[in-house]
């Protein structure tokens, strides 16, 4: 009936089990600061913003995640326990 349905148990359940899978992606990770240089790629053009690790020897810059709006950027800076994240355009 108009496309929602009524909260059961198992929907009740079967949410609170999604809430601790992404709970558990959210815990605090790990990266070698000798190697990896934390970056906040931005485009001059579009706006667009991707936080990344770049290796400090090759240059090669590795995507972890597209930032949309400060509070994700907020959330991986948390993640990573990073207090500062250097730009590059």
């Amino acid at each position: 009936m108009f496309g929602w349905k009524r909260k059961t148990k198992q929907s009740s359940q079967a949410a609170s089990e999604r809430e601790t899978s992404d709970s558990k992606i959210h815990d605090s990770k790990a990266y070698d600061p000798a190697v990896y240089k934390p970056v906040l790629k931005c485009s001059i053009c579009n706006g667009e913003r991707v936080a990344g690790f770049k290796n400090r020897q090759t240059g090669k810059f590795e995507e972890v995640v597209c930032i949309k709006n400060d509070r994700e950027l907020e959330e991986f800076l948390r993640q990573y326990g990073l207090d500062h994240i250097d730009k590059e355009y």
